[in-house]
């Protein structure tokens, strides 16, 4: 996962934060976002509030489709 956020993070600067969880370094921060399985995508709204989860792979253009399906303009 980690080129396709890149990619997000750069073509989507300032529209688009991307945080990365290391669950090992950080299983407490892990813990409390409920992440059971590598890899876990959380989609935070502008409020801050979980709006959508994804567990496994999951492509940039499907990504980008789902923000959009959230109502967000990225």
């Amino acid at each position: 996962m980690a080129p396709v956020l890149e990619e997000l993070e750069k073509k989507h600067a300032g529209r688009l934060v991307i945080e990365r969880v290391d669950t090992r370094a950080n299983p407490g921060k892990a813990r409390g976002y409920g992440i059971r399985y590598i890899p876990t995508q959380i989609f935070l709204g502008s409020d801050g509030n979980e709006v959508f989860r994804h567990e496994g792979f999951y492509p940039k253009d499907d990504i980008v489709a789902k923000w959009k399906e959230l109502g967000y303009d990225i």
